[in-house]
Parts: C-alpha cells; structure tokens; sequence
C-alpha cells in the first residue's frame, strides 16, 4: 500500500513487514457493515510473515534507538496528519466499522489527542530518586531509578474502536522508546494500516512498526508464541485474555477485557442529565463498547418520573444508515452478533422481562433496546451482551445498587449520578472496579487518563502516561561517592 492511497478509497490492505508493504498467503475480504458489500481485500499473513514481522521489529529496536526528542518530534507529526487525513479516515471507520459520523470524527480527534499526549509523556519519562543514604552504613551512597524500553511491543487490538486503540498501543510504545508489530481485528483491519502509513510518512524509521493481518486465533496464536515479544496490550474478550495471560508465562501484559458496565441513579440526580447521558453510553457504538451502560440501576423513589425521561431520549436517536450524517445508531459488526443480541432479548422476555423499547432487528441493525423487570439470572444481566441493549433495575437504594454492582465477576467502570459529593465518594470507594464516574455514566473515557479494570475485567493500565510505565522496565542505579 503506497501513501497516495491515503487520497482516495481504501481498496487494499497489505501487510507491513520490515518497512515494506508486501501481500500474504491470501486474502479476506473487508465489508461495509450496513451495506453488506465488498469495500477492500485484506493480506492474511502467514506464520513465516508473522515471525518475520517480530525479528524486523527486534533488530530496528536494537539498530535504531530514537532520542526523546526524535520520538515526540515523529508522533506529533504523526497527529498532525492524522488530522490532515481526517476525512478519509472517518470515512473509512463508517464503513468499516458501522460507525456513524458523528462517532468516527469524534475517534480521529481522539487518535490525533492519543499521539500529542503520548509524544509530550515522552519528554517526561523518568525514574526517581531512592534515598539509600538514609541506611545505616550507606551515607556513602546514592540511588536512583531509570525507564528502559522493554523491545518489541505487541499490540492486538479490537474492532469497536479501531483507529483509536490501535493508536493506544502504538503510541505509548514508540513514545517509550520500543518498537511495535500491531495486528488490528480482522472485521475492521482498514483503520490501522491507514495508521503505519500515517507513522512511516511522519518519519518514524520502517521497521519499528509492523503490521499483520489475519484471523486472531491464527495469527494472534503465533505473535503470542513468540520468545521475541517483550509486552503484550491486548483488548477484546475476556477467554481470550485469560488465554494469552496464560500463554506467556512471566512476560508483563496489559490486558483490557469484558465487563457488565453500570450506572446509578440516585434519587437526588438530575434526571434530565441523567437520561440523556446514560442513553447515550448505552446506545452509541451500537452499544459496542466495554464500558456502554448493560445495566442502569435507578432508585425506587424517582424510578416513575426518570423513566419517561429515558424512553424520550432513546426515541430521539435516528438510527440507521451510518452513511447519513443525521444517524446516531448504526449496525452492530455483523449480523450474526446482531442476531445473538436479539436472541438474549427474546429469551429475557420469554423469562418475565419486559420491553419499553426497541428489541426489532433489520439486518446487522439492532433497534436501541430497553428492558426493565429483568432478573439476575438473564443473560442480559449476567453476560457481556456488546449490544444496544440496556436493562433498568430498580433498587431501594444506593447500598443495593453498589452489593448488584460488584455481584458479577467483572470490574471495569461504573457511573453515579448523584448531586450528594459525600455519597460519591463513599459509593466510589465501595464499588468494586477500576473506574468511577460522578455525574458521569461508565463509558465517560478522556484519553490521558489511566483505564484500567479489576477482576475479570483485566489488568494493566492504559492511557500514555500510565502504558508507558509499563511498556518500560525500572532499572536501579547505585553509585559509590567514597
């Protein structure tokens, strides 16, 4: 793939191997997710390619080593094109992923962040000073801490953001100082090679950033086998997580996996914003995303009046065609994951449940769903659903809510509308994740931020500053003045 691509459609994605774009052992093709059509042919790699892609990666981390300076010069560029090619990559996230526009201009703004912070972080990558001297014997002495690049990071990487997390891999990483093999999801593989040919015309030497194509258990099997990598960052699912963490034995991971988002709504809260804020975590994206709102508990004694409030707001959205820049819902990533999605609503009805909206399907076209009366034995309750479906739970208070929160075997990011500061904090302190927002629902995410989850939610952290801790190693230093 040749940079002038970058002026026109997509219509081929190659693989990027030791500075070069070069085809695989075949192809798969890359579909439009409204529309069902052909929109590019993707290079599958093959174990040799794969293999090849590391040693390129090792050799350019230990032949190359890039200066502080060098690196946040590279990655600022890089942002500024990111920027400059905006339109085409929007327009390729819409197709790619189903994302309507409003969703995937806001992703390049956030790539085009992700670098800027990743290059300024850069400059300001230190250790510490250890005070040894305060030993008894040691006043002779001093200490401190430095932060080493660890070598080749691995970043695989999920299709419900798939410019912006590929950025969250990579950019940290270069920032860091190590050098990258990246294998983007196979349903929205377009967005990431888009995002090397952005790096290597920002000038970032070739071969520190590789790119691999292909079906995760194959190809994500091989990367993670390999004694080359230093560090892996993984987004997706939770089995999978658990697999590779099993995998590489003592190797650090990064792992950002499932969840069962929630939110609380206090009866003190301000319904208005409350409503109009928690449809959209959950609906937006399809409802794609770790952090969308699966679970909205609201309090018995404004349940009547924040109710119509919530149906109003998710009846507002137009929900459609991502192509029409009037949409604010699009089609779920396949239709085979929108017929699963339906099938768990179905199922939850069919138990007692009942629905207040949506719950028809057209396609890969999942209609903004809304359950209420709903047990915690329901999948819709007790399983990731990764779907424009939300369930109301009605509860007698903030102590029920935080006891249903923290029942399940995740911990990733919870939401709590409340105008009590005092009830905030003493509900954040208790709820059992790794994220809480006030007056904010669980998908609220800024960039610079640490995100990480608790339990079967993962562990590591992301976001620049905190990723790039542990994409380095400390290393101590003590020198003798006597």
């Amino acid at each position: 793939m040749k940079s002038e691509v970058l002026s026109s459609e997509v219509r081929e994605a190659q693989l990027l191997i030791d500075g070069q774009w070069t085809k695989g052992i075949d192809t798969f093709a890359v579909l439009d997710k409204f529309t069902g059509t052909t929109i590019a042919s993707c290079e599958r790699a093959s174990k040799a390619q794969v293999d090849a892609a590391v040693v390129a990666a090792r050799r350019s981390f230990e032949q190359r080593r890039l200066t502080p300076h060098e690196r946040y010069e590279i990655l600022v560029r890089a942002s500024e094109l990111i920027t400059e090619r905006g339109d085409l990559l929007a327009k390729t996230i819409v197709a790619e992923a189903g994302f309507p526009y409003v969703d995937a201009e806001n992703e390049v703004r956030r790539a085009a962040q992700t670098f800027v912070v990743s290059a300024e972080e850069g400059k300001r990558l230190v250790g510490e000073v250890v005070p040894i001297e305060s030993a008894p014997g040691n006043e002779h002495r001093m200490a401190f801490t430095i932060r080493v690049p660890r070598g080749v990071i691995c970043g695989i990487t999920s299709f419900n953001s798939p410019l912006n997390m590929v950025a969250h891999k990579v950019a940290p990483a270069l920032a860091a100082g190590n050098t990258v093999v990246i294998k983007p999801p196979q349903a929205t593989p377009l967005s990431g090679t888009l995002l090397a040919q952005v790096l290597l015309d920002a000038g970032l030497p070739p071969a520190h950033m590789n790119l691999v194509q292909g079906p995760g258990s194959e190809v994500g099997g091989w990367l993670v086998a390999h004694p080359d990598i230093a560090f892996y960052s993984f987004t997706g699912s939770t089995p999978v997580g658990k697999q590779i963490r099993s995998a590489v034995g003592l190797r650090p991971v990064a792992l950002e996996l499932g969840s069962i988002a929630a939110t609380l709504v206090c009866d003190d809260a301000d319904l208005h914003r409350a409503a109009t804020r928690c449809v959209q975590s959950a609906f937006r994206r399809a409802g794609q995303a770790c952090t969308s709102i699966q679970r909205l508990f609201v309090d018995r004694k404004v349940i009547d009046e924040f109710l119509p409030r919530l149906l109003e707001a998710a009846r507002s959205l137009k929900v459609g065609d991502p192509h029409d820049r009037a949409t604010m819902i699009g089609p779920m990533i396949s239709e085979r994951d929108a017929i699963r999605a339906e099938s768990w609503v179905q199922e939850a009805v069919s138990q007692g449940a009942r629905l207040l909206q949506g719950g028809s399907r057209q396609h890969a076209l999942l209609q903004p769903t809304i359950l209420i009366d709903v047990t915690s034995s329901m999948r819709v309750m007790c399983e990731e659903i990764f779907a424009p479906v939300m369930s109301v739970i009605v509860v007698d208070d903030v102590d029920d809510a935080i006891k249903q929160v923290n029942s399940t075997p995740f911990g990733l990011a919870v939401g709590i509308f409340t105008r009590d500061i005092m009830k905030a904090l003493d509900a954040a302190r208790r709820f059992h994740v790794g994220v809480v927002h006030i007056n904010e629902p669980s998908s609220s995410r800024v960039d610079l931020m640490p995100f990480s989850g608790v339990k079967d939610s993962g562990i590591g952290t992301e976001g620049p500053r905190y990723a790039m801790r542990e994409m380095t190693e400390e290393r101590l230093i003590t020198a003798s003045l006597s």
